[in-house]
């Protein structure tokens, strides 16, 4: 039997990457994935995959630096289906690596809004449809460098400490008082666009692709992890 059969589950920065990888990976075992992200074509893209693999999406485009597509997006999620059993959350941009001084403001505020604002938005419009799962479960990917940072990553790495905290935060106030269960999972180097940008001279054969992050995080899923739960994935 499927895992996640009849479950509904929602995964941000699903047009590529971990995302995508992710989103492929929990319609195989059965949920019903909405997938969310800027780009209406590769969102289209993710969707094909996975009706041509027997399961079932609806795409979703949603601009996180827009507050108000949030709340639609958690709107129609109610609607429709009244209730969300998992939500993932990769969605994060990656400003330019600079050091701190010449940071530029406009880029480092979307990315403050993308990566932080935006993630306590979705917390705040989809509690109440994690609370009404009977098993919910929300998963959030980090970077080492929220913890570890490192010279030029400052824009980067203050934007996702910040988020860190407002997941971690949000476990701890909701881990006694339902079944809400909150990862905060660091993928480490993995073959994606994004890592790409940041190391354009590393051969991407080097580092394990986005499927091998999905592959732990969808049985990570299926485990009864203690909230907040924090881990790294191994290369292998």
């Amino acid at each position: 039997m499927n895992a996640f059969s009849g479950q509904i589950a929602l995964v941000t920065g699903a047009s590529r990457g971990i995302g995508a990888a992710v989103a492929e990976a929990l319609a195989a075992q059965g949920a019903h994935v909405v997938l969310t992200g800027r780009d209406t074509k590769a969102l289209e893209a993710v969707e094909q995959r996975i009706f041509d693999a027997g399961g079932s999406a609806t795409i979703a485009p949603v601009d996180l630096a827009d507050g108000d597509g949030i709340v639609r997006l958690a709107n129609a999620v109610a609607e429709r289906w009244k209730v969300l059993d998992i939500l993932v959350h990769c969605a994060a941009i990656l400003p330019e690596l600079t050091p701190v001084k010449d940071i530029e403001q406009t880029a480092f505020s979307r990315a403050l809004t993308t990566n932080v604002l935006a993630t306590q938005a979705l917390i705040a419009r989809f509690d109440p449809l994690l609370k009404a799962s009977t098993d919910p479960r929300f998963v959030y990917l980090t970077t080492s460098v929220a913890t570890a940072p490192r010279a030029y990553w400052g824009a980067y790495a203050a934007s996702k400490a910040a988020a860190e905290v407002v997941v971690d935060c949000y476990a701890q106030e909701t881990r006694n008082i339902g079944k809400l269960r909150v990862a905060i999972v660091d993928p480490g180097a993995t073959r994606t666009k994004m890592r790409a940008a940041a190391y354009p001279g590393e051969d991407p054969q080097s580092v394990k692709p986005a499927e091998t992050v999905a592959k732990r995080i969808v049985a990570l899923l299926g485990e009864q992890f203690a909230s907040p739960h924090r881990e790294r994935v191994n290369q292998s």
